[in-house]
């Protein structure tokens, strides 16, 4: 059966307390209807059904739900057992929730929880919740939550026992809930449709560069529309109307150049400019000129259409309309009239251009067909200086800057070719690639390369953030998830491969790797398949981002989901470095201080936030995060400089029955033996997403100065963020992902 909405959305608010008449009603005519549609023609529920029907990972819960609700023992549930089951879920009181959740654990039915019984109900939480833990770590969490729970040692945990044990955990017994009751819970009233968001003093303070360009943009596109139609006012409406597009499609067509010049806009990001122009945003107005490109063009040949039309019509022309639109012979342009044919031309290698560059290409593994049609670019600027007269001369600066940008790229690229020494290949399709790193290649933390690797493509270059710290000198790291054909290719090319095993001395070339690799800061990382190679590539860049602001922040909230870390990964190490320097200890004392250097960094605090889906992608960067708290660690009473904090979507709350156990378990063991029993960190992964109002509230009354955002990850989630930064007035800075 299919629900209105993910249980695992769902707040608590849904099962809280009482409901009315009404709704009681309603909601039971609802039971009653999605009964019907489950139990089929006999009129009642199988152990099958229900499990299909209940969307849970581990049969075991669903055995045990089913056996509760069967209450005559039957093996099947009728409507009746249903709603009385549903009504003391949905509407019962903590205290009948919690007799339930025990009637759960004691599989026996003996009236008390034996070591055992928790073990095996903590080992369907692990299913239920995709994690995986060794059968010693399993132990450990039963011995943890039974020695807890278990308060006169009789070697069994009562109802009360258990009762009083929940208690401990504010929030846990009010919260108490079960997928079930989401599941058979009336959808809440279609929500009304939600006014535009209002141009409020926040939304103006983070948008007011890209509004005033927009601004820009707009009123430029009027004067140079107007200008030009009045020019011709005596031709007509139509040639009006096509002169004024022409003139703006002069701007557009060699504007939308300087856009993607990322070496000068890296220049600009190190000047004032930065603060006033909407650097960040260079590739979103790119797209919205191309956008408006295709639709001037489009406008822009109707109207001369048009006016074709009405010339072929007039008695005295010696045209018909087919010539003055695909031929030369009218005359019209000024290269041997070949305006008509060269528009043409033109407006099919537009809309090949903009269909080919729809997310629905780019993001479907077909990322070639966006690239090579992009590169036709060079062929519509050779048409357009055929079309139009004066194209060139608003061409001519912007192309020089163009051109010249592409060529140094390619001879510095190309002047020394580097090599990829190492490659790691990490849990959920990740290639960790270590590069040699050139002796001029001088980057920021966060910023990020083009790569050429010759034996995967040899005429494609892909972008990729560098997770290294530019204070590691000997190499440059990449992360690069499988998510094209050009990263499904580079993993599998290596997955398939055995480049530890070519050419001679491989083992006397594979201790001295590892002791070049001990000696660079922080580069001991987790492995599942390590291979050490010499592999040809080509390297252009760096390139600037938008965290290059994080050092001039004074309290810096990261936020990345899943591989959105990489340019985090970067920065954490190089803010840890620069803040280890500013950090003195008196040697006889060993009293701490901060003392400022000439490091241009006024961070006070950095709260970095990390959510992943499964517990595997944490290996990515685990080893990174234990160096860091390692360095935290002396810090804690002068209150830590920086705080991590694990989220693991996957993982269910303490508010359902089928974990509650789990992350009870969990947060003993937890405060035991002080670190968190998925990672291995000091610091405890919490389960589901971040409550992001409590995470800026907190953040907010932190008062380490002004706060900015910085996330790497999902648009969806962007988007979210971006309307907590401009409730509690934070600026938001989103990486390209």
């Amino acid at each position: 059966m299919n629900t209105s909405g993910d249980p695992a959305q769902t707040g608590p608010e849904g099962c809280r307390g009482t409901m009315s008449a009404e709704e009681d009603a309603r909601w039971l005519r609802w039971v009653t209807q999605q009964f019907k549609t489950i139990a089929g023609e006999d009129g009642e529920i199988s152990l099958q059904e229900f499990k299909a029907a209940l969307h849970v990972k581990e049969s075991f819960f669903a055995e045990r739900f089913f056996a509760l609700f069967d209450s005559d023992r039957s093996g099947t549930i009728t409507l009746q057992e249903l709603q009385e089951a549903l009504t003391l879920l949905v509407h019962g009181s903590p205290m009948d929730k919690l007799k339930f959740l025990f009637q759960v654990y004691d599989i026996d039915g003996s009236g008390s929880i034996d070591p055992d019984e928790l073990r095996t109900v903590l080992q369907s939480c692990l299913r239920e919740s995709a994690i995986s833990l060794p059968d010693e770590k399993l132990d450990q969490l039963t011995l943890a939550l039974f020695e807890s729970a278990d308060a006169d040692g009789n070697g069994a945990i009562t109802f009360e026992e258990l009762r009083d044990e929940l208690q401990r955990f504010p929030g846990v017994m009010e919260n108490l809930t079960i997928s079930a009751a989401h599941w058979l819970t009336a959808p809440a009233p279609r929500p009304r449709p939600r006014r535009p968001r209002q141009l409020t003093r926040a939304y103006w303070h983070n948008h007011r560069s890209q509004l005033f360009c927009l601004a820009t943009y707009a009123g430029l596109h009027v004067l140079l529309f107007a200008l030009a139609a009045s020019a011709h006012r005596d031709l007509g409406a139509s040639v009006m109307v096509a002169k004024g597009c022409g003139q703006c499609l002069n701007f557009d067509c060699s504007f939308i150049a300087v856009l993607m010049l990322r070496r000068c806009l890296t220049w600009l990001r190190a000047t004032w400019l930065a603060q006033v122009l909407p650097l960040d945003q260079n590739i979103q107005f790119h797209q919205l000129m191309g956008y408006v490109v295709v639709g001037l063009s489009l406008v822009h040949t109707v109207a001369h259409t048009v006016n074709f039309v009405l010339q072929a019509q007039a008695e005295a022309s010696p045209f018909q309309f087919w010539e003055l639109l695909l031929t030369t012979r009218p005359g019209i342009g000024w290269v041997h009239g070949s305006a008509s044919p060269t528009g043409v031309a033109l407006l099919l290698l537009l809309l090949l251009m903009f269909i080919c560059s729809s997310s629905c290409i780019r993001r479907s593994g077909h990322f070639e067909v966006f690239y090579w049609t992009h590169l036709s670019y060079l062929l519509v600027w050779l048409l357009l200086i055929f079309h139009g007269p004066n194209f060139w001369k608003w061409l001519l600066v912007p192309g020089i800057l163009f051109f010249l940008e592409k060529a140094i790229g390619l001879a510095v690229s190309r002047m020394a070719a580097v090599c990829i020494m190492e490659v790691n290949l990490l849990p959920s399709k990740v290639t960790h690639l270590l590069i040699k790193r050139p002796p001029f290649f001088h980057y920021r933390p966060g910023d990020y390369l083009y790569l050429n690797i010759p034996t995967i493509a040899r005429y494609e270059w892909h972008p990729f953030t560098i997770s290294s710290a530019p204070e590691q000198k000997d190499t440059i790291w990449l992360h690069i998830r499988s998510q094209g054909q050009w990263t499904n290719r580079l993993y599998e090319s290596f997955k398939a491969s055995d480049p530890l095993g070519r050419g001679s001395k491989r083992l006397s070339r594979s201790v001295t790797m590892r002791k070049s690799q001990r000696s660079s800061k922080g580069s001991e990382i987790l492995l599942e398949k390590h291979k050490f190679c010499n592999i040809k590539c080509y390297i252009d860049g760096p390139y600037g981002t938008p965290t290059r602001r994080i050092f001039a922040s004074e309290h810096a909230v990261l936020i990345g989901a899943g591989i959105g870390i990489t340019p985090f990964a970067s920065i954490l190490q190089s803010i840890m470095y620069r803040h280890q320097k500013r950090k003195h200890t008196c040697p006889s004392c060993q009293h701490s201080w901060i003392e400022g250097v000439q490091d241009n960094m006024k961070l006070h605090k950095v709260d970095f936030i990390w959510i992943n889906r499964d517990q595997r992608s944490f290996e990515w960067f685990v080893s990174l995060l234990t160096k860091l708290e390692m360095d935290q660690a002396k810090e804690a009473q002068y209150g830590r400089f920086l705080e991590l904090h694990m989220y693991m979507t996957s993982a269910l709350g303490k508010n359902d029955m089928k974990a509650i156990g789990l992350q009870m378990a969990l947060d003993l063991l937890a405060n035991k033996e002080k670190k968190d029993s998925i990672t291995g960190l000091q610091t405890r992964t919490q389960p589901g997403r971040p409550d992001w109002s409590k995470v800026f509230q907190k953040v907010a009354a932190e008062k380490k100065g002004k706060v900015q955002v910085f996330f790497c990850g999902s648009p969806a989630l962007a988007k979210v963020l971006k309307g907590h930064c401009e409730k509690f007035g934070f600026r938001f800075f989103q990486e390209n992902f």
